[in-house]
């Protein structure tokens, strides 16, 4: 296995309902642990700036309107295959569709308040990390 970097987002439903100790303590058990970390109110700027590639979807205007409502929490988690194992920590996108045990599963509302975001690629996560941290504020574990 390859040890990667990947972003992953407590959404601001995950912080208005105090999930943060719990999201992260569930990566931590699952072996992906925080090389960098920090709570941000994002912007509509920074907002429409990170989820640009869903610009031209109907979704896109909500999309932008939730995460700028209160605070969120970026991190970047590193781990064996980080990626892959972080999308199967949060499940599915719609709850509704999310494997038991997932965290959408378990703290979602909705396929809009849907908790987490992780990056789906490692392009992505590359792309994602950059765009909240630079190579001096993420730290090795060892």
């Amino acid at each position: 296995m390859a040890i990667e970097r990947t972003l992953s987002i407590i959404k601001p439903d995950g912080v208005e309902r105090n999930l943060v100790g719990k999201v992260i303590g569930r990566f931590e058990e699952e072996g992906l642990l925080p090389v960098a970390m920090r709570m941000v109110h994002l912007s509509q700027r920074e907002a429409e700036g990170f989820y640009a590639v869903h610009k031209e979807r109907p979704f896109f205007d909500s999309l932008v309107e939730f995460m700028t409502r209160s605070p969120v929490v970026v991190m970047v988690l590193e781990g064996d295959d980080a990626i892959a194992r972080n999308r199967e920590i949060m499940g599915a996108t719609d709850p509704a569709e999310a494997d038991e045990g997932t965290l959408r599963k378990l703290y979602a509302s909705g396929i809009e308040e849907n908790t987490v975001h992780g990056s789906d690629s490692p392009e992505n996560a590359a792309k994602e990390i950059n765009y909240f941290f630079s190579d001096v504020q993420v730290f090795p574990r060892g």
